[in-house]
């Protein structure tokens, strides 16, 4: 597929709704390219986005990591990027408007609707996704370093470290740009920031909805042996860093009970 076409580190590549011939392909960079499948000749692809001057790819983890289409569109032509900046250094979802033929998004539009503050450069991890009941899901790395030192991903007054849960098509009650779903696990719990969904995680790359049962499915990386693909429930303790797939984690520090992972494998086999 595309064997011409050259690409920058592509990290993403889905069909946009409505739209069932073209590919819109993710460059960890900062840019959104479309290209037709069908043709394998293409050797230069459309430009849908180009944010590249906004995005930090310093660190091999870093850059424009996850993008998704509202799940309403082309009623709301409105695209959704999760992607790392620096001075500060931190990571960003924002919102882009999208032209009425779909072909670009406009850079000058963008709407930041949430910043996080990153450590260091690496496990920035995310994928942002609209899940069956509209609501956007992001996954946020813990932090980076190793071995989660600042043990972020066991605090709940912290986004590092977690599966998060906002609707993005309501303002908040102060005007924030986003509103927190009312029957998220954590709202009204002190100590607690109300967007989150799930936590315990190290630093989930990718996530996606079962089209079929609604499930949340994650891979999970690994610290220093194990891998893990977990079912994201509600208000679920996923273990980290206390525990790595099934087993304890030296060092580590959490109370369970916690959510085991569907499966676990070697670092040498992924």
């Amino acid at each position: 597929m595309l064997p011409e076409l050259p690409l920058v580190r592509p990290v993403q590549a889905f069909q946009r709704p409505g739209d069932s011939t073209n590919l819109y392909i993710v460059e960890q960079p900062g840019r959104i390219l479309i290209a037709d499948p069908a043709k394998r000749d293409t050797k230069e692809a459309a430009v849908f986005l180009d944010i590249r001057e906004r995005v930090n790819d310093g660190g091999n983890e870093e850059g424009l990591l996850s993008i998704a289409f509202h799940p309403d569109f082309p009623r709301k032509r409105e695209l959704y990027a999760y992607y790392t900046a620096s001075k500060p250094r931190r990571s960003l979802l924002s919102r882009f408007t999208v032209s009425e033929d779909g072909m670009t998004a406009d850079p000058a539009s963008e709407e930041v609707l949430l910043t996080i503050e990153q450590p260091y450069s690496n496990h920035n991890g995310g994928t942002v996704v609209f899940g069956p009941d509209g609501f956007a899901y992001l996954s946020i790395g813990d932090g980076g370093a190793a071995n989660d030192p600042h043990h972020y991903a066991q605090n709940l007054g912290s986004l590092l470290g977690k599966v998060i849960r906002i609707d993005v098509s309501r303002k908040g009650d102060k005007g924030e740009p986003y509103a927190v779903p009312a029957d998220n696990p954590f709202v009204g719990r002190e100590g607690a920031l109300p967007e989150i969904w799930a936590s315990g995680t190290r630093n989930i790359w990718r996530m996606a909805f079962d089209p079929k049962t609604g499930d949340l499915w994650a891979g999970d990386v690994g610290q220093n042996i194990y891998e893990e693909v977990s079912l994201i429930k509600r208000g679920g303790n996923y273990g980290w860093n206390a525990r790595e797939g099934f087993h304890a984690f030296r060092g580590g520090r959490g109370e369970g009970a916690f959510e085991e992972p569907i499966v676990e494998y070697h670092h040498r086999e992924g």
